[in-house]
């Protein structure tokens, strides 16, 4: 995932979060991302209201119907994958369980209140972990400290291209 500030290399889970993972690879595969960028920055200090704290960057297509969107995918609870939300772990956004579609979040430090049952969301279903940061995390610590106003960046970061790399 190349980023106007560097590259971020994520790995895969789909053994484990098959819905997940080939929902992100048909939006890679079919070019659907490309007005992907990061958008949503959460930190300590800017969440104010909230009783359960997270830190992550989020990104995708953005807020509004995009064109490119898919329709939402069935939400893979992490008591079903076993991919728990640690530092670097990236994940499907979503409001209620079976509406993510494309967007992604990563996570900078372990934020166990995302897992199922965790205190993040009234509905204790979590959100779907798919994979992991392999290198990159400097970038994502970037990002995640980039001027925002309301968790929203004041600029945001492109998601330049993201191809997909086959290790065997």
């Amino acid at each position: 995932m190349e980023t106007d500030l560097g590259l971020i290399r994520v790995e895969l889970y789909p053994e484990k979060a098959p819905i997940t993972v080939a929902n992100f690879l048909r939006y890679v595969d079919e070019n659907r991302y490309e007005d992907a960028h990061f958008y949503r920055v959460v930190h300590m200090g800017n969440q104010l209201n909230n009783d359960v704290k997270i830190q992550v960057i989020q990104g995708g297509l953005g807020f509004d119907n995009h064109p490119l969107e898919l329709p939402p995918i069935i939400h893979e609870t992490t008591t079903e994958t076993g991919i728990k939300h640690k530092n670097g772990t990236i994940s499907m956004a979503r409001l209620d369980p079976g509406t993510a579609s494309s967007e992604i979040f990563i996570c900078i430090n372990d934020q166990p209140d995302l897992d199922f049952d965790g205190k993040r969301n009234p509905d204790g279903q979590g959100f779907a972990a798919f994979g992991k940061v392999v290198s990159g995390m400097e970038f994502v610590r970037q990002i995640q400290q980039l001027p925002e106003t309301g968790q929203m960046l004041e600029k945001t970061v492109k998601i330049i291209n993201i191809e997909k790399v086959i290790n065997r």
